[in-house]
This record gives structure tokens, C-alpha cells and sequence, in this order.
């Protein structure tokens, strides 16, 4: 993994894991759970270009948690463990705490 790194304004993310029960106690299947849609960030880009082409910095940085749109991004597969690949604007929010 330390040989990947995204280009521009493009951000690497591992889904993080659903509950396994649900609030009533019972467990949740693996056929029935929707795909999370909150993230570490692994890896981010250099930056999105301008028309000028001024690069401007990318807001989230590797470790943040965030929460991104349900289509958004490419999954992918790296050293074994699903991935996923996503502009930036695609990210909703930054999860605090």
C-alpha cells in the first residue's frame, strides 16, 4: 500500500464496518446489510487543479473519518482488502470525534 497514492483530487477510503446486531438485539445477515457509507481516509491526492492551473490542497488528510454518497467512487482492491476511490466533492461530511 505505501506505493499508492491517488492523483489530484482523488481520496483512497476503506469502508468502516456496519453493526453486526440491530437495536432491537437481533443480528443482522450479511445479505441483508446495506454497504456503510462512512470511511477511513487511507491515501488523498495532491490537489484539485484551477483553470489556472494553481493546485489547491485537498481538506480532508489520511485518518479522518467521513461519510460519502451511496454510489459514489470505484471500488477496488488493493494487498487483498476492498477499497474505494473517490473525488473529494463526492465526501459529505468529515465525521468528528
Amino acid at each position: 500500500m505505501a506505493n499508492f497514492r491517488p492523483l489530484y483530487d482523488r481520496v483512497l477510503v476503506k469502508r468502516l464496518e456496519s453493526e453486526q446486531k440491530s437495536a432491537g438485539g437481533l443480528f443482522i445477515p450479511e445479505t441483508a446489510k446495506e454497504k456503510p457509507q462512512q470511511a477511513e481516509v487511507i491515501a488523498v491526492g495532491t490537489g484539485r487543479l484551477t483553470d489556472s492551473n494553481e493546485t489547491v490542497a485537498l481538506i480532508v488528510k489520511p485518518g479522518d473519518k467521513i461519510l460519502f454518497g451511496k454510489y459514489a467512487g470505484d471500488e477496488i482492491k488493493l494487498d487483498g482488502e476492498e477499497h474505494i476511490i473517490l473525488r473529494e466533492s463526492d465526501i459529505l461530511a468529515i465525521v468528528e470525534g
